[in-house]
């Protein structure tokens, strides 16, 4: 391939570990519950998930977070005090109910009717998530590899006030970047390809001369090809994939990207 003069990175489950940040938050919750209840805490996480997706689902805000990219676990902690546009405001008039509901209704799947603890809970969970900022091993040490050699962009889906609070948890890491952006901010989401295009404006470059590094096919990786960017897999967990989005590469590690791109020696 070309050399390349840019490297976009996504950020969750790219750079930062946040299936990590979930698990381990969904965990420390749920045990919490189960001293209290009894309900094993396994038996309550798979119950949460299934709640808060259901309940996140049947909100007019729904069709927003999916443009923008914004999961139901992140509603179960975000504060959507940021951005621009007035769904964000609506998705912060909703969360509080959205967070106690979503506890409520699993604990009453498991046959727990207490309102009180739903709501302590909800509150808990948000608080243990934002102690807990992972980012992979290998992260830094790409990055300063990286660094002075190719443009950097970081560029993730999601509300401009919660994206950020994510990075302000792990504060070494935005210096690496010479571009971010957030979904929330510009209005539209990956796959949409106007967020590659105006990565590519604000990079100065070409499509040939930029890659995409993303953990996710249906929008890292769908977005780039879209875009006429070279895009590379992260699979770190050996994923199967169908043959509806093929990445041009795919990587279990992100130190294998030098495997496959040619930088620069000075930049």
């Amino acid at each position: 391939m070309a050399v390349v003069k840019a490297v976009c990175f996504d950020l969750d489950d790219t750079l930062l570990w946040d299936e990590r940040s979930v698990m381990e938050t969904f965990q420390a919750v749920c045990r919490k519950a189960e001293e209290a209840t009894g309900v094993k805490a396994e038996q309550l996480e798979e119950a949460v998930r299934r709640e808060a997706r259901k309940l996140y689902e049947s909100y007019e805000t729904f069709a927003f977070t999916k443009l923008i990219g914004i999961n139901p676990f992140e509603g179960l902690w975000a504060k959507f005090d940021g951005g621009d546009q007035p769904e964000f405001r609506k998705l912060q008039q909703l969360v509080p109910a959205y967070r106690r509901d979503s506890w409520y209704n699993a604990l009453l799947s498991c046959g727990v009717d207490d309102a009180k603890l739903a709501e302590e809970l909800g509150e808990l969970f948000a608080s243990e998530r934002r102690v807990r900022p992972y980012t992979y091993e290998e992260t830094f040490n790409v990055l300063n590899e990286l660094k002075g050699k190719v443009k950097l962009l970081l560029l993730t889906n999601g509300c401009p006030s919660l994206q950020q609070e994510k990075l302000d948890g792990v504060p070494e890491l935005v210096p690496y970047f010479d571009e971010v952006i957030i979904s929330g901010s510009f209005g539209r989401g990956k796959p949409d390809v106007s967020i590659f295009k105006h990565a590519l404006e604000l990079l100065g470059t070409t499509p040939q001369e930029t890659v995409m590094v993303g953990d996710k096919l249906t929008t890292d990786i769908k977005g780039a090809l879209s875009a006429g960017i070279t895009s590379i897999w992260i699979n770190r967990d050996g994923k199967t994939r169908n043959d509806e989005i093929i990445p041009e590469y795919e990587i279990r590690h992100l130190s294998e990207l030098f495997e496959i791109i040619q930088i620069p020696s000075t930049f």
